[in-house]
C-alpha cells in the first residue's frame, strides 16, 4: 500500500519537486531582467577567477556540501538528484521557451520564476529524501530555530552580497526573487513536508 510516507510516494514527490524547481529556475532565466542571488554569485565568481559559469555553479556545490556534512546535515538521494536533474530540466525549458522578446511573457517569467522554485522546493525537500547543496543551508539553519522564510532570504542575500562584491549584475528581478523567495519555500514546505503531515495527522 503506498502511502503519504512511503519511498514510492516519496520518490515521486522528489521527481516532481525538481523538475518544478528547474522549471522555475529556467522561467526567470527566460525573462531575463535580473539573475538571482546564487547565479550573481556564479557570475561574480567566474568574472575573477578562471571558472565558467558552470564550472563555478559545481566548485561552490561541492564546497557547499562539504560544509552541510560538517554541519551534520543529514543528506540522501535527493541531495544527488538536485545535482544531476535540476540543470538538464533547466536546459530542456530554455531550449522550449527560447527567448522572447514581448515584454509581458518576460515579466510573467520573471513573477513565477521564484513561485515555482517554491513549489518544486517543497515537493522535493518535504519528500525527506535529502536537500541540495545550496537548500541544505536553510535547512541547516532551520535545525538551529531560524524560520525557513528567514533562514532562506539569509542564505540568498548572502550569496547576493558576494556576488556584487565581485562583479556580478543586478535587475528587477533580482529584488524580486530575494524578497519572495523565504516566504514562498516556507507557504509551499509547511504544507508538502512529509514529516509535517504525519505530525498533524
Amino acid at each position: 500500500m503506498i502511502t503519504q510516507t512511503s519511498l514510492p510516494w516519496r520518490l515521486t514527490r522528489l521527481g516532481v519537486g525538481l523538475i518544478l524547481f528547474g522549471i522555475g529556475v529556467a522561467l526567470f532565466v527566460i525573462g531575463d531582467l535580473g539573475l538571482a542571488p546564487w547565479d550573481i554569485f556564479h557570475q561574480g565568481l567566474a568574472e575573477q577567477t578562471w571558472l565558467t559559469f558552470g564550472t563555478a555553479m559545481i566548485l561552490v556545490g561541492v564546497v557547499l556540501l562539504i560544509l552541510l556534512v560538517a554541519l551534520r546535515e543529514p543528506l540522501g538521494i535527493g541531495t544527488l538528484a538536485n545535482v544531476l536533474v535540476i540543470g538538464l530540466v533547466v536546459d530542456a525549458t530554455i531550449d522550449i521557451g527560447g527567448s522572447p522578446t514581448n515584454s509581458i511573457v518576460r515579466v510573467l517569467c520573471t513573477l513565477l520564476g521564484p513561485i515555482v522554485v517554491a513549489l518544486g522546493s517543497g515537493f522535493y525537500i518535504g519528500a525527506r529524501l535529502g536537500p541540495g547543496p545550496r537548500d541544505g543551508l536553510m535547512t541547516a539553519l532551520d535545525r538551529r530555530g531560524i524560520a525557513i522564510w528567514k533562514a532562506r532570504t539569509l542564505v540568498e542575500g548572502a550569496a547576493l552580497a558576494c556576488g556584487l562584491v565581485m562583479g556580478g549584475t543586478i535587475g528587477w528581478g533580482t529584488v524580486w526573487f530575494l524578497v519572495s523567495i523565504g516566504p514562498a519555500v516556507q507557504f509551499f514546505l509547511h504544507r508538502l513536508d512529509t514529516q509535517t503531515n504525519r505530525e498533524s495527522s
